[in-house]
């Protein structure tokens, strides 16, 4: 009798736990059939829209139509990104209450209909039965609104997509796009090709001179790497756009290098007073860094000299941000070039409203007064210095002008920030950029999307004394492990040999 009410019990347990798990699936099954919901677990929540993309899909106030050119044989990681931009369009779908329709295009008559649409194939080797093979694939995608119509001709990979799909809709929706303006001054050749190129994905950019009045319809200025005084009409030209609202993103240094010789000069420019009248002082020092990028240099190994890389501090890589700015979140790291510290202006206080963006390490310096660029700290000592910390590099202010209106300014202390021989080829400074307009401008939706899928991890740097515990931990650790658990197992035995003996005497 005993027996069998255990065995009722033991079905008992089984079949209750059973039931409640069918019913949570079944109701579970039920809801998901009339609502859209997954749960995201990725680091970011890659596979869920943002609320940037979200805020953009209420803009829609048409049929928004995304048509799909994926061929069906692709390789296999290729396939795996067909599967993820399908995912990924339901939910702009299922978000935009049937606004936003997507299609996959058949097979029948793929690439003619592709290519029509501004799509061509690509060709891509595989690997088939043991042999290297070319294949005629298409992976693009056209988005019509209206009478418009943005492409995405190549779809390769997931990273960054929503970024790419979200502001080709926003392009497509907008009505009036944005313009923004890079100043060339006198003396001054075009050097911002690449940032240019970066901005009218999302603006209208124009190289206006500033001995030229400042057009009505430009909304924000970038400018920079500025060595000497502004002309006259410069100057006129630059305080009449800002008396009628206008902001500036400024790359600034204080101090002009040259590597052939090895050394530096402060630089004489009225720019500084203009920037003090917006909050900002630039001290007049060449900030060090123990995080850093490296420099090739020539060392003589025997007979043969050869280039060795060597940590260079004048080169800081910034992974220091302020965690409440829009402008900077997300953002993992940037490397600047020989940039000066940035201080609020004394007398500003009180009038000017002072943000930092972005900060050195913990172990950083400064160099001041004697200029020595060589990386060598043989010959300069001063190189390994790091007695300061979380000097500002980037910074934003805002102030209303003396006639009521408010301008907005973002300084980075680099002079070469946005050049295409220096920062102008850093796909983080574009990022940080392309948020800084965003913000100038007041349209801020991409803002925080940009930076979402940035997919850089770097370690953090620790101490000498840090890195010395943790060798001796891994060394130590194991062998402690090892030696307790002999002792476990001999007390274990002889507690068996112990019973045994008085068992059998």
């Amino acid at each position: 009798m005993k027996k069998f009410f255990q065995k009722i019990d033991l079905k008992r347990s089984v079949i209750a736990p059973g039931l409640v798990l069918f019913i949570t699936l079944f109701l579970l099954n039920t809801i998901s059939t009339s609502r859209f919901f997954r749960i995201d677990l990725t680091d970011n929540n890659i596979f869920s829209l943002s609320t940037s993309s979200k805020s953009v899909i209420k803009d829609v106030d048409d049929l928004l139509t995304m048509k799909v050119y994926f061929s069906d044989d692709l390789p296999g990681e290729y396939a795996n990104n067909r599967r993820y931009l399908q995912d990924i369009l339901e939910e702009y779908a299922a978000i935009s209450k049937g606004k936003i329709k997507f299609e996959f295009a058949s097979q029948e008559k793929l690439e003619e209909e592709a290519q029509k649409s501004g799509i061509a194939p690509l060709q891509l080797q595989v690997i088939e039965n043991d042999k290297v093979e070319v294949k005629r694939v298409l992976m693009g995608m056209v988005i019509l609104f209206e009478d418009k119509k943005e492409v995405l001709p190549v779809i390769q990979t997931t990273t960054g997509l929503e970024y790419e799909i979200t502001t080709k809709i926003k392009k497509l929706v907008e009505t009036n796009k944005p313009t923004v303006g890079i100043a060339q001054l006198e003396g001054q050749t075009e050097q911002y090709q690449n940032i240019q190129n970066v901005l009218r994905q999302r603006y209208d950019v124009r190289v206006i001179k500033l001995n030229d009045a400042v057009p009505v319809d430009i909304q924000a200025i970038l400018m920079g790497g500025i060595s000497d005084s502004l002309t006259i009409n410069e100057g006129k030209n630059l305080s009449e756009f800002m008396n009628r609202g206008g902001n500036i993103f400024i790359a600034q240094n204080r101090i002009k290098t040259n590597l052939q010789i090895q050394q530096a000069f402060p630089i004489e420019s009225d720019i500084f007073s203009i920037l003090e009248g917006y909050g900002f002082l630039i001290e007049a020092n060449l900030v060090t860094d123990k995080i850093c990028g490296r420099v090739n240099v020539q060392q003589q190994m025997g007979p043969i000299r050869m280039n060795v890389p060597m940590e260079y501090p004048l080169l800081p890589i910034v992974r220091n941000f302020n965690a409440n700015e829009s402008i900077v979140s997300g953002l993992e790291q940037m490397q600047l070039i020989f940039p000066s510290e940035i201080k609020q202006d004394s007398s500003s206080i009180g009038q000017v409203k002072f943000t930092p963006l972005f900060f050195t390490s913990e172990q950083s310096g400064e160099l001041k007064g004697t200029f020595n660029l060589s990386p060598d700290p043989k010959q300069n000592p001063f190189m390994r210095i790091f007695n300061k910390s979380n000097q500002v590099l980037g910074a934003r202010t805002e102030l209303v002008n003396s006639l009521g209106a408010l301008n907005q300014v973002i300084l980075v202390s680099d002079s070469e920030f946005m050049a295409d021989n220096g920062g102008g080829r850093s796909p983080e400074n574009h990022i940080f950029i392309l948020n800084s307009v965003d913000y100038l401008i007041g349209d801020q939706d991409l803002i925080a999307l940009r930076s979402r899928e940035i997919t850089s991890r770097p370690l953090q740097d620790i101490s000498d004394g840090s890195k010395r515990t943790w060798k001796w931990a891994n060394i130590i650790t194991p062998s402690l492990l090892i030696i307790g658990f002999g002792l476990i197992r001999m007390r274990r035995q002889k507690s068996r040999s112990d019973v045994l003996e008085e068992l059998y005497g």
